[in-house]
């Protein structure tokens, strides 16, 4: 039997979470639990933002995107860990195994850029107060937003054309719970250097320079914030993109942890628990993060939750 790839492998083979029948029962309903939570807050926040005109403003706008994002992203990347806590192995197609792939590298590039995207603009209305209209008009932020999705799906589809040209003829088996890159171009038994090359150099555009782009317009605002006289000022100005801040930090952290050595990530199991903090955790905590912090977001969804309610007159406001 011949793949698409090359000679004899025509599925892989993924190695789920070796744990005792017990402990796998009380990690699926946990996940199942997290899953479902992700799906509601995510959905909420969508649907709000969407119907809710005071805030169709850039900012609810990007955090909208986000939102649908981490929405398509957790519907790729949970189900599949979810099965691999009912069982020891799961065989995936070469197909399926690349669509996988695709989908997972895509929305990972677009929420790089797209946090950077979140930055610049927090950027402008903190440093740039009075220009901020003029130089991010729901124009500016539709390019924007557009730009993020559009370098993201691009950047995937290059890395899989290198990637799916390599020939996979030797061991089947990957050592995670879904199809990545580091594992998939430990199983090539053709010369992966081109695809290695491809990889690293879209990485250093998806994941480094967003990274730098966050980094500078969070020096810039610091600056700004340290020269307002007050306290007062300065803990509302600093309250507008904490939360921005927060979810950087957690995603960028787990991201270049586990893609700063990618032969390590194939070796240890220890990339897995990794792998389901910027899957799982990180997807699950961003609505909470950004709501929590966001006075006007939590009075719109308030609003949205008791307008859908058959008794929300009787509820006081």
């Amino acid at each position: 039997m011949r793949n698409l790839s090359g000679d004899g492998i025509v599925e892989f083979v993924l190695v789920d979470f070796p744990t005792s029948p017990p402990l796998q029962l009380l990690l699926f309903v946990l996940f199942l639990v997290i899953f479902l939570l992700t799906l509601l807050e995510n959905a909420l926040i969508v649907s709000t933002i969407w119907l809710t005109p005071s805030l169709h403003r850039p900012m609810y706008f990007f955090l909208g995107h986000l939102s649908f994002l981490e929405l398509w992203y957790i519907n790729v990347t949970v189900p599949r860990l979810l099965g691999a806590f009912l069982t020891q192995e799961h065989r995936v197609s070469y197909v399926g195994c690349m669509t996988q792939l695709y989908f997972f590298i895509a929305l990972a590039c677009t929420e790089c850029v797209l946090l950077a995207v979140m930055a610049y603009d927090r950027y402008l209305a903190i440093c740039e107060p009075l220009r901020y209209p003029s130089l991010m008009p729901f124009s500016m932020a539709t390019r924007l937003a557009a730009s993020s999705w559009g370098s993201g799906f691009f950047s995937s589809m290059m890395k899989l054309l290198f990637i799916s040209r390599l020939s996979y003829c030797g061991s089947n088996i990957i050592n995670h719970f879904f199809c990545d890159i580091s594992p998939l171009l430990n199983l090539t038994c053709s010369n992966k250097k081109q695809a290695e090359l491809v990889d690293f150099l879209l990485a250093l555009v998806m994941i480094l320079l967003p990274l730098m782009a966050v980094v500078s317009s969070y020096a810039a605002i610091i600056a700004t914030i340290l020269k307002i006289p007050t306290a007062q000022g300065r803990h509302k100005a600093f309250s507008t993109c904490a939360s921005h801040l927060a979810v950087v930090v957690i995603y960028y952290s787990s991201t270049l942890f586990t893609y700063a050595r990618p032969q390590a990530m194939y070796i240890f199991n220890h990339n897995k628990v990794i792998s389901v903090l910027y899957t799982v955790i990180v997807p699950f905590l961003n609505p909470a993060i950004y709501c929590l912090r966001n006075k006007e977001v939590k009075d719109a969804l308030r609003k949205t939750v008791l307008r859908r309610c058959p008794y929300s007159r009787d509820i006081p406001d």
